[in-house]
């Protein structure tokens, strides 16, 4: 059954982006609508009637509403019909993705929103974590011995470690080559045409730790909840 995906976030690569590489490696058709275009309203004015208080959300069939990243990634992982039926091989997979999620803070909002000292000083209070949950990830790798975290195709995990991979490439362009396995990871998700053409296209995120801003449509706007 086809159904009709509306993905709500804002202006950061964040919690939608490991969604929006999954959608595009399914070749999954949604639709990508910054909060204040799918309610009308300013993020301040309808975020306490939002499930959870927080996005991104995925709206199926204008109906039901799917807030969490990770349950948007287990949704669109079934519907896409790439779903881990083994249950050892699926909670390690879960293993993975929680893992990668646990990144989130403080390397997301460092990346999109700090600036100038501020900015440094997370960066350099960060690296200890930063090092050793690579570490982690790298070593998961080696030891499933296949191409991604749980076979030579790539499921949900694969699209939430590569996003804070990514990531961290505008924190410190040097760290991940301190892990060749998951550099070699990287390429590997990088080298899948679908999601190649999605990162070409991307809305290119730049002066990090400066004036971070989102180029969309050849427009920069300043990253953050509030429309520009």
């Amino acid at each position: 059954m086809k159904h009709k995906l509306e993905l709500i976030y804002f202006k950061m690569r964040a919690l939608a982006e490991a969604p929006r590489l999954l959608l595009h490696y399914t070749e999954i058709d949604y639709e990508d609508i910054m909060s204040w275009d799918y309610y009308g309203k300013e993020w301040s004015e309808v975020k306490s009637e939002v499930p959870f208080k927080q996005l991104p959300m995925l709206v199926v069939d204008q109906k039901h509403e799917i807030c969490q990243s990770i349950a948007i990634l287990t949704f669109i992982e079934k519907i896409a019909g790439i779903n881990i039926s083994d249950s050892i091989q699926n909670a390690k997979a879960n293993a993975v993705i929680q893992s990668a999620q646990e990144l989130f803070m403080p390397l997301n909002p460092t990346i999109n929103f700090s600036v100038g000292d501020r900015f440094k000083k997370k960066r350099e209070d960060m690296m200890p974590f930063l090092n050793s949950r690579f570490e982690d990830l790298d070593r998961a790798l080696k030891d499933n011995d296949k191409k991604f975290y749980v076979d030579d195709k790539p499921h949900a995990c694969d699209f939430a470690v590569f996003h804070h991979l990514d990531l961290s490439k505008l924190l410190d362009p040097k760290l991940i080559n301190k892990f060749p396995r998951l550099e070699k990871f990287i390429e590997d998700i990088e080298s899948i045409e679908t999601v190649k053409s999605y990162l070409n296209s991307r809305p290119q995120l730049i002066d990090v730790g400066v004036e971070p801003k989102l180029v969309i449509d050849g427009v920069a706007h300043p990253t953050g909840v509030k429309k520009t």
